[in-house]
C-alpha cells in the first residue's frame, strides 16, 4: 500500500457560531472567533490517497488528477469565500476544523475513488498552530 499527498492552499473568512446558542453563549464559546463581521485564515489542505502502483502508469493517482479534485470540489469553492454563507456544502454548519474537515472528505472521497484509489487522510492548517486530520 503506498500513500501520496498533494497540498493546496485557499484563503477563507468564517464566524464560529452556533445558532440554538445565545450571543452570550457564542462569544463565551468562540471568542474572537464571533467577531459579527467574520475573520480570515490561510489554509491548507493535505490530501492524502492510498493504493498500489497501476502497472501501467506508475502512478498510484496521477498527481494533475489529484489536484483537479481538490482543485474542483475545494479550492474553487471556498478560496476567497466566506464559508459561512458562500460554501453550499456548508450550509448551516458551524465551520470549525472539526466540522470542516468531515465535509471536505464528503467531498473528495468518492472523485478519488473513481480514480482507483482512496481516500486516507485530510489535513487541514487554519493558523501555524491549529490543525486537524481526519481519517474518514
Amino acid at each position: 500500500m503506498l500513500f501520496i499527498t498533494r497540498r493546496e492552499r485557499f484563503s477563507s473568512a468564517h464566524k464560529l457560531w452556533n445558532t440554538s446558542l445565545s450571543d452570550e453563549e457564542n462569544n463565551k464559546i468562540f471568542g474572537k472567533c464571533a467577531y459579527p463581521n467574520s475573520h480570515g485564515h490561510n489554509y491548507q489542505i493535505f490530501v492524502t490517497v492510498k493504493g498500489q502502483i497501476n502497472p501501467k502508469t506508475g502512478y498510484v493517482i496521477d498527481a494533475k488528477n489529484l489536484k483537479s479534485i481538490i482543485k474542483k470540489y475545494i479550492i474553487d469553492k471556498t478560496d476567497h469565500r466566506n464559508l459561512n454563507m458562500d460554501v453550499d456544502f456548508l450550509e448551516n454548519i458551524n465551520p470549525t476544523i472539526e466540522n470542516l474537515l468531515v465535509k471536505f472528505w464528503e467531498q473528495l472521497e468518492a472523485p478519488i475513488k473513481a480514480e482507483g484509489c482512496n481516500l486516507h487522510k485530510i489535513k487541514l492548517i487554519e493558523t501555524e498552530n491549529n490543525y486537524g486530520e481526519y481519517y474518514g
